[in-house]
């Protein structure tokens, strides 16, 4: 199997690389400069021939986006239709990454593949909008719906908690009224792997087992830190006064992702456990 991710620079990107070579798999990375999916010329004269392609590139500033429509939608909306069209024209197996931002937040129970959409944000907007693309362009496409993703290789949640803490900050204010399941990169590229292997198409959500807010997720940063004499406080979503509205309940169930593959996700606590032994900060406590 010849794999091509697009986006390789990124935090996924790069777990996605790794893996692949773990698995012997032949694996290309693509990304800007070389391959810019707004522009359909160009993704039909680079992309290789391959038997997959896992397309991870958007734009994922999601405040920016906002203000920034035009670059979100050519990039998350337009960019994955010329992706999508290109494969469905040469018979390449699609996945598609999205996100759980397509979803408003309000229905309190994990949200299925069978939910409907209604993103609240332009980010969502424009995720929703590549998700209808994709599937427009026919051919063997999976829409994979991912959340709240943490890496070694990139800016995320649990990097702004451990700066914090090496600042020797002994009071965090997180909000906790937000509840997602976190999802380490790590995970998310192994599953994608496997999903590339199958031959489902459609919809088809990957995250972390279990729930929390991003302040018991924070609580337990701490904890498997060893961290004595941290307070972390609670705070609402609103305080932040974010440009984007977040959905407050976006937990993505993964069943079909298990029936598909045989495969289980690991627990965000499994994640974290893993994302910090990895950087090497669990081998003994903080002091």
């Amino acid at each position: 199997m010849k794999v091509v991710y697009i986006g390789a620079r990124g935090m996924l990107g790069r777990d996605v690389l790794d893996a692949a070579r773990a698995r012997a798999v032949e694996v290309i990375g693509l990304d800007l400069p070389e391959l810019d999916i707004t522009n359909p010329e160009s993704v039909a004269a680079v992309l290789p021939e391959c038997d997959v392609v896992i397309n991870g590139a958007a734009f994922t500033r999601v405040d920016d986006a906002e203000r920034e429509i035009e670059p979100a939608r050519r990039i998350n909306a337009d960019g994955a239709g010329h992706v999508a069209r290109v494969c469905a024209e040469r018979g390449i197996r699609l996945l598609h990454v999205s996100t759980d931002y397509v979803f408003n937040g309000r229905k309190g129970t994990e949200y299925l593949e069978a939910d409907a959409p209604d993103p609240l944000s332009v980010y969502g907007i424009t995720k929703w909008q590549g998700e209808v693309l994709v599937r427009e362009a026919g051919g063997s496409s999976v829409i994979v719906r991912t959340q709240s993703l943490y890496g070694v290789h990139g800016r995320n949640f649990v990097k702004a908690i451990l700066n914090q803490l090496r600042q020797g900050k002994k009071e965090l204010t997180v909000v906790s009224d937000q509840v997602s399941s976190p999802t380490y990169t790590r995970h998310l590229a192994e599953a994608l792997l496997n999903l590339a292997g199958v031959a489902e198409t459609g919809l088809v959500h990957v995250a972390a087992r279990g729930a929390c807010s991003w302040h018991q997720f924070a609580q337990e940063i701490v904890s498997l830190l060893g961290l004595r004499g941290v307070d972390v406080r609670p705070m609402a979503a609103a305080e932040l006064k974010y440009p984007a509205p977040r959905p407050a309940y976006s937990v993505l169930a993964t069943d079909r992702y298990t029936a598909w593959t045989g495969s289980l996700m690991p627990s965000w606590r499994e994640g974290l456990k893993a994302y910090l032994q990895e950087e090497e900060l669990a081998v003994q406590p903080w002091t």
